[in-house]
């Protein structure tokens, strides 16, 4: 089979991307508990750039396909219960651990992995399904169940910010969005948004400190880290929490007032999708699943897509996705 192949890690993102090239690999058998995919495509996420640099929680030897989930159809099951009932079905998979990754033309992934996929929901929505939409839900199922009145979102011009936003907005949660950029920040508020931070500005952390108290926001999802996620709970009320979910800076989280911390209850915590997701249960995952597939067939929820690549042009393909990531995933297709 074809596939996108990773010779080393690089910190150097652009080094990196450009030594990406299209190899030959054999297609791994499914074990017991499996399946074979036959990709039809899969998007780069920023967990997928921060894999190429060496940056992610997931490390595996290289040389390595990478890809953290995309859609297909399976087309060879192990001898598991669970394998077996996904024979022949459509779904969106998702790639953890030491599994291989998705920029491939077929993929071998444990069936717990796969979430079949609903007749309407297109083929690029599918591609795009198991990370950021569940990751919104996830959060969002936090908030909810706090009973938070407000929610701060961080790199709000992102997907997950998106998602959020549209499921806060359903709830009655009204949002803080922070953004890097006036221009991101007259598209938010132009979509109707009113509380919208560019955090470049000088005032900003005094706006949010108020803007805090004002809405009683007392979560706050983090996709950044480093200063930001101090500045964040600085500024937040007492009994606050900052959840990461992201590195986008690159850096450790820092900044942070250990005495906010000590003497007003605030905390910092992090979410992890895939063990969200275990701790959810079969029966309640399959039902969140339910819901996000209507809402984007429906068109209530959407992944922004920018651009689809062949995978012979991988290198061009990242090189657009890292230059203006708010625009949209990129896919890549055999």
């Amino acid at each position: 089979m074809r596939a996108v192949v990773l010779q080393e890690y690089n910190s150097n993102l652009g080094r990196i991307i450009r030594s990406l090239s299209v190899q030959e690999k054999e297609v791994r058998a499914p074990g017991d508990d499996e399946v074979l995919v036959r990709m039809d495509c899969a998007p780069c996420n920023p967990s997928d750039i921060a894999f190429l640099r060496g940056m992610y929680i997931v490390s595996r030897p290289v040389p390595v396909i990478p890809g953290f989930e995309g859609t297909g159809k399976i087309v060879a099951t192990g001898t598991s219960h669970s394998a077996l009932s996904l024979a022949g079905k459509k779904v969106s998979c998702f790639s953890q651990g030491s599994e291989e990754g998705t920029w491939a033309e077929y993929v071998t992934v444990s069936a717990g992995h796969c979430i079949p996929v609903r007749e309407g929901l297109s083929v690029e929505q599918a591609a795009c399904l198991a990370v950021n939409p569940f990751t919104a839900a996830g959060l969002m199922e936090i908030a909810a169940a706090d009973r938070h009145r407000a929610v701060i979102l961080t790199a709000a011009g992102g997907q997950v910010s998106t998602f959020i936003r549209k499921m806060a907005a359903g709830k009655g949660i009204p949002v803080i969005n922070i953004v890097r950029s006036d221009h991101q920040v007259r598209a938010l508020s132009e979509q109707g948004e009113h509380y919208v931070l560019n955090q470049k500005d000088d005032t900003f952390a005094d706006r949010l400190k108020s803007l805090s108290k004002q809405l009683e926001a007392t979560i706050a999802f983090d996709a950044i880290g480093g200063e930001m996620t101090g500045i964040l709970l600085n500024a937040m009320p007492h009994d606050s929490q900052v959840i990461l979910y992201g590195g986008l800076s690159g850096l450790p989280a820092a900044n942070l007032d250990i005495l906010e911390v000590i003497f007003h209850g605030k905390s910092l915590r992090g979410f992890n999708l895939a063990d969200w997701i275990s701790q959810t249960g079969v029966e309640r995952f399959s039902e969140i699943s339910g819901q996000l597939q209507d809402q984007i067939i429906s068109g209530k929820l959407t992944t922004r897509i920018q651009a689809t690549f062949p995978f012979e042009q991988v290198v061009r393909g990242l090189l657009q996705y890292v230059g203006n990531m708010s625009k949209g995933k990129v896919l890549f297709v055999p």
